[in-house]
């Protein structure tokens, strides 16, 4: 009968109930019943019925105990030899027979959840024992569940903590069960924090598996902002690190990585400046990777952020023509450091010719001429000292380094620049990937 009740309330909760007669279920009842001797009863009523999906209702006789007559011994017998594992089914069916059903009594139903909520779960854990671990893998379970921790006080958390604490690893992962544990670390207690952090770094490599997860990698996120004790952030990190380079180059990992910069200290993470720093190509040349690396880049400060530049830098011509590796030379010529900016144009110079008509490292070109004021000269001698310059501005890359050059020069510069470009007017006009050069009256001195 206890998980007739359960079921019910979880109705009652997701607001899908339908309006039923007293006569089918017995409404406004608490989910224990509590003895003044402070025991709790199973609650009962006399005539229940079950609803399933298609509005047909079964009959479920659950007699009260103490009501009982002799006759019921092969009922009673029947009850005693039900298993746990049935029950718990039992519960599930019902929840799911039941999702079916529309709702057309929503405000008794509310009502009905409010009560609900202040009842809590305040009963004996062995009551409970065995319906908690299933119930937050069911959507109106888990709905049910994270609405006590709202409602409820420190018992009640404890009484699902404990139930839910041996299968952590396996609801975080869940569609339905991730979303309980992310409010479970918003209400439980440090100590309780440690036990979740110890279970989820017991095994090697578990915690990143985790991570990688469509729904553990939100829980792992929420973990990381939550924990505030050194020893629990400790034991994160030494979890993280053997893969911290799976996790930056994963769709899912890689955010647990970006949230571990934005929540922890610079000094906590000393690990991925260092990793970062170590593997920057590889990790530059990566759709995910590129990102992270800019993430790293713009937390670090001192000496973690010096290391990191000069490591970037130090491959600058072979990461501008990456098609990820790109974006990541453009955010460090937009930081504007004098060394760093050294470091680039070094390397790039007697190639922005050929940079200049690359798909990925004409935008790096570009992106000099717009913030680096002092490559402006080097790279205009270059592209005039193309023997066919007509070639160059029907290419379909260096035409926009072109444009760029154009809107970013001024004076002397760009007026030799213009010169070289005029006598082509004539021919080039109607070129597809050069007529915008003439159209935008770019040409105006």
């Amino acid at each position: 009968m206890l998980e007739m009740d359960l079921a019910y309330k979880l109705l009652m909760l997701n607001g899908n109930a339908r309006g039923m007669p007293n006569a089918c279920v017995n409404l406004g009842r608490p989910m224990f019943s509590v003895t003044n001797a402070g025991e709790v009863g199973a609650p009962g009523c006399e005539d229940s019925f079950i609803v399933d999906g298609a509005g047909k209702c079964s009959k479920f006789v659950a007699e009260k105990k103490s009501n009982r007559s002799k006759g019921d011994k092969k009922s009673s017998r029947n009850e005693a030899v039900m298993s746990k594992s049935g029950e718990k089914d039992l519960v599930l069916d019902f929840v799911m027979q039941c999702q079916g059903v529309c709702a057309n009594s929503a405000g008794h139903a509310q009502s009905q959840c409010k009560e609900l909520c202040e009842d809590g779960l305040r009963p004996r854990n062995s009551e409970l024992q065995g319906y908690i671990y299933p119930m937050c893998k069911h959507q109106l379970g888990c709905r049910f569940l994270q609405r006590v921790f709202d409602e409820g006080n420190s018992q009640d958390i404890q009484i699902i903590f404990t139930e839910i604490i041996d299968h952590v690893v396996e609801l975080m992962v869940d569609p339905f069960a991730n979303y309980l544990i992310q409010k479970l670390l918003d209400v439980c207690s440090e100590d309780q924090k440690l036990v979740i952090v110890l279970k989820l770094t017991n095994k090697r490599g578990e915690l990143v598996d985790i991570c990688m997860n469509t729904h553990g990698t939100r829980v792992v996120q929420k973990l990381i902002e939550a924990i505030k004790s050194r020893q629990q952030i400790s034991l994160i990190m030494v979890a993280l690190k053997p893969g911290l380079l799976d996790l930056i180059k994963d769709q899912n990992g890689n955010h647990v990585v970006q949230r571990c910069l934005q929540s922890l200290t610079i000094d906590q993470n000393k690990f991925i400046f260092d990793a970062a720093a170590k593997f920057c190509v590889d990790i530059a040349c990566h759709r995910h990777g590129c990102c992270v690396l800019n993430r790293c880049v713009a937390y670090s400060s001192g000496k973690h952020r010096e290391k990191l530049v000069s490591s970037i830098s130090a491959n600058g011509l072979l990461l501008s023509q990456d098609a990820f590796g790109n974006y990541v030379i453009q955010y460090i010529i937009e930081l504007k450091i004098p060394s760093a900016a050294a470091t680039l144009l070094s390397q790039f110079e007697g190639h922005f010719v050929f940079l200049s008509m690359q798909k990925f490292s004409s935008h790096v070109v570009e992106k000099c001429l717009r913030c680096l004021k002092d490559s402006q000269p080097r790279i205009i001698t270059e592209l005039l000292s193309v023997r066919h310059f007509d070639q160059l501005l029907q290419d379909r890359f260096a035409n926009y380094v072109v444009q760029s050059a154009l809107e970013a020069t001024k004076g002397p510069l760009r007026t030799l620049l213009v010169e070289a470009i005029c006598p082509y007017s004539e021919i080039l006009r109607t070129s597809p990937y050069c007529k915008k050069i003439f159209s935008r009256n770019l040409l105006k001195k």
